[in-house]
């Protein structure tokens, strides 16, 4: 990656560590979501499909609006966090972590979902009637079956995490070094006059990246199923 200079690099190690701190925080709760979405059926159970893929269809630039009204430093969350906690989120890279997981999170749902519709229920119930309790039979059967799908759920959001700029840029701003992620270095050379060799070179790795990611996302699901027998 000799062709890459300081502006490159220092966009690319930090786009990769927001990517993987989304993916971190959205991980879990998305396991959550997918399985309650999946299977339960509750009043509001509509209302929060909807809620929870909202951001697919909202622009990323009123998502992150939303999230600096309630998240930053005046923010009724986001004071009480700094006052008490000692937590910022706005301007810095862990609130540009938190706007990216808000973004991929649907994909991630969406993912896990799938591969859990394809789950025998079957399986579970044979494991009921065998003594396994609720958890027993999620960790043992569910959550390995499901596999696929989280893995697949996981790569392709960290993927879009490498992309995201209108909900980072509206939430925690560009700063170099802290927020400037690959898009918004990308941004930031448009809008210089000598910027266009800059632009074109993160353009390029902005896009073998993405590619990278959704192969390694098909890749991944395809062994999985074969070494599961699916």
């Amino acid at each position: 990656m000799t062709f890459l200079g300081d502006t490159e690099l220092s966009a690319l190690r930090l786009s990769l560590a927001v990517a993987t701190r989304s993916v971190g925080f959205s991980l879990l709760p998305a396991i959550a979501i997918a399985w309650l979405l999946t299977r339960r059926r509750f009043p509001g159970r509509t209302l929060l499909d909807a809620f929870v893929h909202l951001p697919l269809v909202l622009p990323p630039v009123v998502v992150g609006y939303l999230l600096l009204l309630l998240l930053g430093a005046r923010g009724p969350i986001g004071q009480l966090l700094n006052d008490y906690l000692g937590i910022r989120l706005v301007f810095s890279t862990t609130g540009a972590a938190l706007a990216t997981a808000v973004m991929s999170f649907p994909l991630m749902v969406r993912a896990m979902r799938l591969a859990l519709e394809g789950v025998d229920t079957g399986l579970e119930q044979a494991a009921r009637t065998l003594g396994a309790g609720p958890w027993d039979r999620f960790l043992t059967i569910t959550l390995p079956l499901m596999l696929p799908g989280v893995l697949a759920g996981a790569v392709t959001a960290f993927a879009a995490g490498l992309g995201e700029f209108g909900a980072v840029i509206t939430f925690v701003s560009n700063i170099p070094g802290e927020t400037r992620t690959l898009p918004l270095a990308l941004y930031s050379a448009l809008q210089s006059p000598d910027g266009d060799a800059l632009a074109a070179r993160l353009a390029l790795l902005s896009f073998s990246l993405g590619l990278g990611g959704l192969m390694a996302s098909e890749l991944l699901a395809r062994g999985l199923r074969r070494w599961l027998g699916r």
